[in-house]
């Protein structure tokens, strides 16, 4: 059994599709195919239920384990002999208005003193959209707001409460509470979140639907609709991260009471032979003091 070969069925199984793995690896899907086949003549079982959509049988479950712990074993060795100052390239890492995504700043400043060949490339969007991005390999890593379905992902759940509450114009009456209620929030004209799932964690805390509020728009991303805020055409309901860049002279968070509060997660693909500067950045974040 060969490295190269447990490469291979750790791609297909994170492409759960011998086509789009085929693509990934630059091979052809016939060549994949009996990589696969002769993986399994090798151990003497079967490793996938075949369909529209590739899944693991029992042996390939217990396969994918033990391959993860060699791969990954391998690219530790390989990564210790090298030189540091080799390590060169691009990490991408996306997010939105988050508390949590302070802390990256602080990681890629102490990251880069031990790595200056490598850049970052910094990309802006909702969940949904850095979730796609993450899936689709077009990011290495994303902040993401739970609730969120994180099943295709690897994950560090962050130390942070992303805290919601209301965006007001500065001279709004509501300015000088230190908290808006359910009954204050619900007299209020607002922008509300897209996202299904945030909506529905909004309606438990509300004890109503959110078709009750009087919803003027709705947003994916605070950037657009921070200026109905300014302009006092209506309060926008936010996660406090995402007003930090605001001028408080001109619109103010307050926060809700009781608290409504969730949590972020850094997350990577789950089973992505990482290396290069996107491995020796999964390995820095694992190790680093502020994502515990």
């Amino acid at each position: 059994m060969e490295l190269l070969q447990l490469e291979y069925f750790l791609t297909v199984v994170r492409e759960e599709n011998i086509s789009r793995a085929a693509q990934v690896l630059h091979v052809t899907q016939p060549a994949l195919s009996r990589r696969m086949k002769e993986l399994e003549e090798e151990l003497n079982t079967t490793l996938f239920i075949r369909g529209k959509r590739l899944t693991l049988t029992d042996s390939g479950v217990m396969l994918r384990r033990r391959a993860e712990e060699v791969v990954s074993l391998m690219n530790r060795i390989d990564s210790e002999f090298r030189e540091q100052d080799e390590v060169s390239g691009s990490v991408s890492v996306g997010s939105g208005g988050l508390k949590a995504a302070g802390i990256l700043p602080q990681l890629i400043g102490h990251f880069r003193e031990r790595y200056p060949l490598v850049s970052f490339d910094i990309i802006t969007g909702t969940a949904d959209i850095i979730k796609e991005r993450l899936e689709h390999g077009l990011l290495d890593f994303g902040f993401l707001l739970e609730p969120v379905d994180i099943e295709k992902f690897d994950y560090l759940r962050l130390p942070v409460k992303e805290v919601w509450g209301v965006l007001l114009p500065a001279d709004h009456p509501l300015a000088g509470e230190r908290a808006v209620t359910r009954e204050q929030l619900k007299g209020l004209p607002l922008v509300v979140t897209s996202r299904t799932a945030l909506r529905g964690e909004i309606e438990e805390w509300l004890r109503c639907p959110v078709s009750e509020l009087d919803v003027v728009a709705s947003m994916n991303l605070i950037d657009n609709v921070a200026p109905l805020a300014r302009r006092g055409v209506a309060c926008v309901l936010t996660v406090e991260g995402a007003v930090d860049m605001f001028d408080p002279s001109l619109v103010v968070f307050r926060p809700l009471t009781p608290e409504l509060s969730m949590t972020s997660v850094l997350a990577w693909k789950k089973l992505s032979p990482y290396s290069g500067a996107a491995g020796k950045f999964l390995e820095y974040i694992r190790s680093s003091e502020p994502m515990t």
